[in-house]
């Protein structure tokens, strides 16, 4: 059960934290897997991994968001392990240099986040579903969105924004290319602890975070994996047009606290200072 032998996948941003976590995954369920990235040495580091377990994987590292990139990436599957069945869309980030009140983001802060959040992702998927179309036989695309698209997302509104224009892409994918047999679904996480968050969110912040979580915990990287097989393997085949919220129960939107926190402490610095 929930095997993806004799598979083709392809993940995004495959190299490094949640996107690690999905591409060793979706080996060890048995897919050829096509990394994907902008740095190569966390995409070869991954690959090798697959490898040394006895799996199969190509890493092509560019940008995703380059014009033509995501329909070369599509092509490389076929043409190396003779097909397409699944495509993750997890590339997508948001810089720190990007990050602001709405008041006072620029309009290229606005741009590079939603071009590579929103714009990227939906050509991704345009150019996995034309492959799959062209192929015959189907296929499962997964957008890794994110709880911010649904959620007030204070300091990177246009991140959210970006993310809650994904889940309604999902949904409209789902229905135009139903169809074809391609099933279209999305994946909001929580704060995952990859190495990237843990070296900017503070103790403090972790602490708080961990706090409005009902199972306990943050994410792991390894938490998304499991779920992306899941929505790729045939068991799921009336699955499609859904975002699964994977949150640890938590219904406390990501930065809302250290916001809160944030505007509540300078309120309280300025009414003592009188």
């Amino acid at each position: 059960m929930f095997s993806l032998e004799g598979k083709v996948a392809v993940v995004t941003g495959g190299g490094r934290g949640i996107g690690r976590g999905i591409s060793l995954a979706m080996a060890q369920a048995g897919a050829a897997v096509v990394l994907s990235g902008r740095s190569a040495a966390p995409l070869e580091a991954t690959a090798a991994t697959i490898r040394e377990s006895g799996g199969q994987a190509l890493v092509l590292p560019g940008d995703i968001t380059g014009p033509g990139a995501a329909a070369a990436i599509a092509q490389a599957a076929v043409e190396t392990f003779g097909g397409l069945d699944a495509w993750v869309n997890n590339a997508g980030s948001a810089d720190p240099g990007d990050v602001g009140p709405l008041i006072d983001i620029d309009e290229g802060q606005w741009d590079r986040v939603v071009d590579l959040n929103m714009k990227s992702a939906f050509f991704a998927a345009q150019a996995a579903a034309r492959v799959m179309k062209a192929l015959g036989r189907g296929g499962s695309i997964v957008n890794i969105t994110s709880r911010s698209g649904s959620q007030p997302n204070p300091m990177t509104g246009q991140y959210g924004a970006a993310k809650a224009g994904v889940e309604n892409l999902t949904a409209t994918m789902a229905v135009e290319w139903g169809h074809l047999g391609i099933r279209v679904n999305g994946i909001a996480p929580g704060v995952v602890m990859t190495e990237e968050m843990t070296a900017w969110m503070s103790p403090q912040a972790a602490a708080r975070q961990v706090e409005s979580v009902p199972l306990g915990r943050l994410g792991r990287p390894e938490d998304v994996g499991p779920l992306c097989v899941y929505l790729a393997c045939d068991e799921s085949e009336w699955v499609s047009g859904t975002v699964v919220q994977l949150t640890g129960g938590s219904r406390v939107p990501v930065g809302y606290l250290a916001y809160l926190h944030k505007v509540n402490k300078a309120r309280r610095e300025a009414e003592a200072a009188g």
